[in-house]
């Protein structure tokens, strides 16, 4: 069962979200005050965050960019702002979603549902192999084939396989991956990633898994049947 964290500052509203998630089979936890956020996030784990915007104590926005600090869990943000730059502000911090108020309720648990599909490890090849990532020995397997990664490498591709199809920025990535806050150059991230998309190609040879977005990032794209 998936676990939802609804961070509502209004009662009805958080009382009805939890209800129709609940209603659709998910656990929930809430939070109604910015600054309890981070410090439970950093105890306890949940798949989702369904985050709104106007917060007492911390804004969503701030929250968010706290939170992909630390974190990669999928944020969909609920806004009554409906003006564009909050949309992108939003977005280049890292939320994965919008929804802006008023909303169906009914809408926000497709929402739910479909950023989740998206997180669904399901990288195959034509005989239906999995891409399979050993977090304690930070070995990516592929069949019978195997590749070990440094730890900058693993966690660069654990960040994105999280997420397939979501474009990363740099900044986002050393955000993830440096997360003692050092001071780390574009070029650095473009290095990792060079190294580990070389050691892709030789576990899975023809096949480009990490795809470079000019002047975006790079993202993770799952190989599926059909697929040249």
């Amino acid at each position: 069962m998936s676990r939802i964290l609804i961070v509502e500052d209004e009662d009805k509203l958080a009382h009805l979200q939890i209800d129709y998630l609940r209603n659709a089979g998910f656990d929930c936890h809430r939070l109604a005050n910015g600054l309890d956020v981070v410090p439970w996030l950093k105890s306890n784990t949940v798949d989702l965050i369904v985050l709104d915007l106007m917060l007492p104590g911390r804004d969503g926005l701030e929250l968010c960019r706290d939170i992909r600090r630390f974190s990669a869990v999928p944020v969909i943000m609920v806004t009554a702002r409906i003006e564009e730059v909050d949309r992108l502000l939003g977005l280049e911090l890292g939320a994965d979603d919008y929804i802006c108020k008023p909303f169906s309720f009914r809408e926000m648990v497709a929402r739910v549902k479909a950023v989740l599909r998206r997180l669904q490890p399901s990288a195959t090849d034509k005989s239906g192999e999995l891409l399979r990532l050993d977090a304690g020995s930070f070995r990516v397997y592929f069949g019978k084939l195997d590749v070990e990664l440094t730890v900058v490498e693993f966690l660069l591709l654990q960040t994105m396989v999280q997420q397939p199809g979501r474009i990363f920025s740099r900044t986002q990535l050393m955000d993830l991956i440096y997360r003692d806050q050092r001071i780390v150059s574009d070029r650095t991230i473009d290095s990792h990633i060079k190294k580990l998309r070389k050691k892709l190609a030789d576990l899975v040879p023809g096949r480009e898994l990490i795809h470079a977005v000019y002047g975006a990032g790079y993202r993770y794209e799952h190989y599926r049947e059909g697929d040249d």
